[in-house]
């Protein structure tokens, strides 16, 4: 899902089907920012009532929603929701829902990452990406995540996952260095909040050094100077301010067959790398990373509210291009235009199978 041109309601749905469905054991989910009228969390009782494991992990130290959050926690408590409550010195910033259902054929998992809050109105006004899976190993790996922080162990080994405090820098410096290896064949690209990560902007500029192609959309502060001679010439950093806050982060390196794309919660800032629970999945879903690409294309296209860092730190407009393109403007007709019409009996039929069921037929697609 790719919120705002898509709701959030999708996602919402599954949470309420599954808190009635017979077969589904537990729902865990960690928690940062809720809307003040939130259906997720009503979702979420109903699962407890209904006698499912809930767990919430929920952030008390979420600024400006303190009070917020806190208010929910009781609700959520009072419903038979089991809550934690985080770590002394690491605020847990990860966006991680996961729905363990138990049938004749077995255990299988359905797991929801995303880049954004489970905030039902910020979702009308963030860019946000919500990738939902019945990948098993995904599936496995968010398991041993919820058991981590039941445990408040920080420092978890996972197969497919990166994980901060303990793996997501590490991981990110590992990606890089595979494209510094292919020198003028290696291609980076970030889509980010922030910069300024000492590590990962050194580890940039030796990219750079060594000729790899590196573009970065990061909508507000950026710490690395691009285009400086002998130093970052390969780099380009722009920002994107318009109708809809730029909030989504995601990761590429590499090309073609050899490509690795990862959507996280994390920006490239100390805080986030080294000071707080991070997660950033893998999407290897055809479907899902085509999706993921056109974005990624449109907002390289933008030159309507798209500025570029110069050397000296001063942005500029982006005028490249003949035509006005507004990525925004585009990507909402893209989604107007693949949105099932009224009355198309496709859309109908599908609907009459429910989403967990769709999910899991599909987890070896």
């Amino acid at each position: 899902l790719s919120y705002p041109y898509e709701s959030m309601e999708p996602f919402l749905r599954l949470i309420k089907e599954a808190a009635s469905d017979p077969e589904v054991i537990s729902i865990k989910i960690t928690i940062y920012r809720l809307a003040r009228r939130a259906k997720l969390v009503e979702y979420l009782c109903a699962a407890a009532e209904n006698g499912k494991d809930v767990t919430v992990m929920i952030e008390l130290r979420a600024r400006f929603d303190e009070q917020n959050n806190i208010d929910w926690s009781q609700r959520l408590e009072e419903a038979g929701c089991r809550i934690l409550y985080g770590f002394e010195g690491y605020k847990v910033h990860s966006k991680v829902c996961l729905i363990t259902r138990k049938d004749r054929n077995g255990v299988s998992y359905i797991t929801q990452v995303g880049t954004g809050n489970y905030n039902e109105k910020t979702a009308r006004q963030y860019t946000d990406l919500s990738y939902i899976t019945a990948d098993p190993e995904i599936g496995a790996d968010a398991t041993e995540f919820f058991k981590n922080l039941a445990i408040g162990n920080l420092e978890g080994e996972y197969r497919r996952l990166m994980v901060a405090p303990h793996t997501l820098k590490s991981g990110l410096m590992a990606l890089i260095d595979r494209e510094i290896a292919k020198g003028s064949q290696g291609y980076i690209f970030l889509k980010l909040n922030s910069v300024t990560d000492l590590d990962l902007i050194l580890k940039l500029r030796e990219a750079s050094q060594a000729g790899v192609q590196v573009e970065m959309v990061v909508r507000g502060i950026c710490c690395l100077l691009p285009g400086v001679e002998g130093e970052t010439d390969h780099i380009q950093v722009t920002s994107i301010v318009g109708r809809y806050l730029e909030h989504a982060r995601i990761y590429l390196f590499g090309r073609g067959q050899e490509e690795v794309l990862y959507l996280s919660s994390a920006d490239f800032m100390t805080r986030n790398t080294e000071h707080r629970v991070e997660v950033a999945c893998p999407i290897r879903s055809k479907a899902a990373r085509e999706k993921i690409h056109r974005l990624i294309q449109v907002q390289r296209m933008d030159n309507t509210k798209a500025r570029r860092m110069g050397p000296d730190g001063l942005y500029h407009p982006v005028s490249d291009r003949t035509g006005l393109v507004n990525c925004h403007d585009v990507l909402m007709r893209d989604a107007m235009e693949a949105a099932p019409k009224e009355g198309q009996s496709g859309h109908r039929a599908r609907r009459r199978f429910s989403l967990l069921e769709r999910l899991l037929g599909e987890k070896h697609q």
